[in-house]
């Protein structure tokens, strides 16, 4: 392993650096409720070896108002510990989900301080479909001391988004599919209208993808933010339906280099439910 530590490794990467004792992976695998799947259930019917399993879904702030809202601090900081991750740890994250979930959790431990951390690039379903080892059961854990971790950074809350909607000083960038954001009637993932934030623009997140689940090249990268009407020399805030698939979207801006970025946290699901914000919904004028 070099002393740079990559954003985003290769499956053939993590092969090679598997008997690292300095690397931990964690399984960041969630399901919308839909999919109708137990993430703990299948981590421990097979994962990549020695990986421990976050339990991602659990890492909400309850005494937030926030829908979902990112964990506080000692929250993270008491889960890694108690998997046995190191303050000093190079941490790698992988999914099974459709929704890319590891880039929310590469985007809770970045914003909360961990500067080692790494997305598998095309999760379980790449290194599975390569054929290679997969353990079972749970694996042994000493759990390690608390890192020093501090509240989430590059978080933008309703305020922050309804102030913006004045200044326009920083562009929205929404995550979601466009028939959710642009069109009418119900949102099918999280309920309540379809629609978006007054002027925001529309990426889905699986235009960052290629089709087996890894993220597409730089230059695809930028070509797909700058068609999305994105000027890549202002700072971008991504939203979504509850903050997970906008992750997406800022790791790719974080691939090719853009980090005046942020995450609307309550996203869709907070804006939507409050009857006071503004909401457009129906195509652009």
């Amino acid at each position: 392993m070099t002393d740079t530590f990559p954003a985003l490794v290769s499956t053939d990467w993590l092969a090679d650096n598997l008997a690292n004792a300095g690397v931990v992976v964690l399984d960041a695998s969630h399901h919308l409720t839909a999919a109708a799947r137990k993430p703990s259930a299948e981590y421990a019917a097979g994962h990549i070896p020695g990986a421990r399993f976050l339990d991602l879904a659990s890492l909400v702030d309850t005494t937030s108002n926030v829908p979902a809202a990112l964990p506080r601090p000692e929250q993270l900081a008491e889960r890694l510990a108690s998997l046995g991750v190191a303050p000093d740890a190079h941490i790698v994250l992988y999914d099974d989900s459709a929704i890319r979930t590891s880039a929310r959790a590469w985007f809770m431990l970045t914003a909360s301080g961990w500067d080692k951390v790494a997305i598998l690039d095309g999760g379980l379903a790449k290194w599975r479909a390569e054929g290679r080892t997969l353990d079972s059961g749970e694996p042994a854990i000493t759990p390690a001391p608390s890192a020093a971790l501090h509240a989430p950074c590059d978080v933008r809350s309703k305020a922050d988004m309804l102030g913006n909607l004045a200044t326009r000083a920083e562009q929205v960038l929404d995550a979601r599919s466009a028939d959710r954001v642009y069109g009418a009637g119900i949102d099918p993932v999280h309920g309540g209208p379809n629609g978006r934030i007054p002027g925001a623009l529309n990426l889905p997140y699986t235009a960052v993808l290629n089709a087996d689940g890894t993220y597409k090249n730089r230059d695809e990268l930028r070509a797909a933010f700058e068609s999305a009407g994105v000027d890549l020399a202002r700072p971008v805030t991504t939203s979504c339906g509850s903050g997970v698939t906008a992750s997406v979207l800022l790791f790719a801006l974080h691939l090719i280099g853009k980090h005046d970025t942020a995450l609307y946290d309550g996203s869709w699901s907070e804006w939507a439910a409050d009857p006071a914000t503004p909401k457009a919904q129906g195509p652009e004028a």
